[in-house]
Parts: structure tokens; sequence; C-alpha cells
């Protein structure tokens, strides 16, 4: 299982870091053509998302890898699904179903690993 939760969090770290660089340093025009959701929300805002998806990512990964503050992993986890809940209810205010499957998709994978990293299968 340990293995398994660390292919866990290798892939949610991947989507999250790519997806919060993009949010991070893309030009406000060229983000809203790839994600239309950013026109409904302010550039601040946008940036806010990208940086927090970027640590999260860097949290599920560093902490267990360098065996350092490892309570960081699960915690890191814990934010990126606490991220998941107003993306979905965003999404749904837009009536973009797949967004909000994909989102929840996204939760369910944070909140397994916040299972296994607290409980279990802790560091």
């Amino acid at each position: 299982m340990n293995v398994f939760l660390w292919i866990l969090q290798g892939v949610l770290a991947a989507l999250f870091a790519a997806a919060g660089i993009i949010k991070a340093t893309q030009p406000r025009e060229k983000l809203i053509s790839q994600l239309p959701w950013v026109s409904d929300v302010s550039t601040p805002v946008v940036r806010l998302i990208g940086i927090a998806e970027l640590a999260g990512a860097v949290g599920l990964i560093l902490p267990g890898a360098f065996d350092i503050a490892t309570v960081l992993t699960p915690l890191a986890a814990t934010g990126l699904a606490v991220i998941m809940v107003p993306a979905m209810g965003l999404h749904a205010r837009r009536k973009e179903p797949q967004s909000i499957g994909f989102n929840a998709i996204l939760l369910i994978v944070a909140a397994l690993i916040v299972w296994g990293r607290f409980g279990p299968y802790a560091f």
C-alpha cells in the first residue's frame, strides 16, 4: 500500500504542479483561452490558486522523499482536497459537469492520501 500511496502522490503532485505553474505564470488572456472559468475570477485569486497548488504538489513529495517533517505530506493532501471543494462549486455554477467530475476524482485521490499518510501507512 505504501508504494500505491507514493504512486498516487506522484501523479497528484505532477497534475497540481503543472496546473499551478500555468496559473501562476501565464497571462490572463492565455489562461482564459485554456481555462474559461478564469474569466469569473480575479487575476490575484488565480495566481493564489496556482501558488497553493504548486506548494501542495511540493508538499506531497519532498517531506517523504527527504524524511523531514513528514506530517506535511498529509497536510498538503488535505489542502489540495480543500481547494477542490470551492473549485467544484465554481464549476457547478458554470454548469461544467466534466470539470466537477475531474475535481471530484482529484479530491478522492487527495483524501485517500490523507487517510493513508495520517493513518496506517504514515512515514
